[in-house]
């Protein structure tokens, strides 16, 4: 007889003699079983110890086995299972169906022979092995689930959100905004003649550039909530929750400042290292108005900041050309 040493079953059983008996059939399995003789002693077993398979009496001292198994499903994680095979003299079909709605998987009519208890236990080992290879597999799949999401919200050069995530997270903050009656704020920035930079430097530098003021992007942010995104090509974009205009222009100040304290040399450039424009716009949310036009507004500031000689931010108010 193959042996399943890495088996747990749990025996509950009043009856001295039919425990003893059940356990010895078990023991013949290579398996050495735990034992209880009424309810409590069970429930505290399942607990400690969890158990593949439970093979369990209805009828008890303390309380009946029906309770026992409604307290054991009560008490499973959502991805755990255990076998539990009823142990009765009673052949009734009532009493088969209260067994399955308490969460009971089979029945053994008593009195158990070993032939019968060893044949069932097994079946159920198979069928818990089964579940718990889907439960790994499902496992895995959620986790590659995520990650295939994570990677289509990311932008693949830098490592931060990409435009499809900054356009769902626009409309998500909008609306909470809108809820909680406070104003936000978009920050849109642009690299300074960074294509003066690609040029002279090349694209390898070039990428290097825009991974380093991504990075010094996400360092000016001031809460780990506040969204910063690449817009497109060297332009990035950061969302500003429950923050007014003096809040959101301080931040793209840090940003322009973070930037410029890189000295990443720029021969191109007036100002000898790169540097970012900024466009600021803030606005109280409501339903007369767009998150649209909140970014188009920002949008229209960066363009100003280009052309007031870069290397600076400058604020427009909501829908102000």
């Amino acid at each position: 007889m193959k042996r399943i040493t890495r088996l747990k079953v749990l025996v509950v059983e009043d009856s001295k003699v039919a425990l003893k008996a059940i356990s010895g059939f078990i023991e013949d399995m290579g398996v050495h079983p735990l034992l209880a003789e009424n309810g409590r002693d069970a429930i505290e077993l399942y607990t400690r110890e969890r158990p593949d398979i439970i093979l369990l009496d209805i009828i008890l001292p303390d309380t009946d086995g029906y309770e026992v198994a409604k307290e054991i499903r009560r008490l499973q994680g959502k991805d755990e299972w255990t076998a539990i095979i009823f142990l009765s003299v009673m052949s009734k079909d009532e009493d088969l169906a209260r067994g399955i709605e308490v969460g009971g998987d089979d029945y053994i009519m008593k009195p158990v022979g070993s032939v019968v208890v060893q044949a069932k236990v097994r079946a159920m080992y198979r069928l818990v092995k089964m579940q718990r290879a889907l439960v790994k597999l499902a496992g895995q799949l959620n986790d590659a689930n995520l990650e295939l999401q994570r990677l289509s919200m990311t932008d693949g050069l830098t490592g931060i959100a990409n435009r499809r995530m900054f356009d769902i997270s626009l409309a998500r903050e909008w609306r909470r905004c809108l809820r909680l009656k406070k104003p936000m704020s978009v920050v849109m920035l642009d690299v300074d003649n960074f294509k003066k930079y690609n040029d002279r430097y090349g694209h390898q530098d070039g990428d290097d550039c825009l991974r380093a003021v991504a990075q010094e992007v996400l360092r000016s942010a001031p809460r780990a909530g506040d969204l910063v995104a690449r817009y497109g090509g060297e332009e990035f974009v950061m969302i500003l929750g429950e923050t007014d205009e003096d809040g959101a222009q301080w931040v793209a100040e840090r940003i322009r400042q973070h930037v410029a304290g890189l000295s990443l040399p720029h021969k191109d450039s007036s100002y000898g290292h790169v540097t970012v424009s900024c466009g600021v716009s803030s606005v109280l949310p409501g339903q007369d108005l767009s998150v649209e036009m909140l970014v188009k507004s920002a949008d229209n500031a960066l363009y100003l900041s280009k052309n007031q000689g870069r290397n600076t931010v400058t604020y427009l108010n909501y829908g102000q050309i």
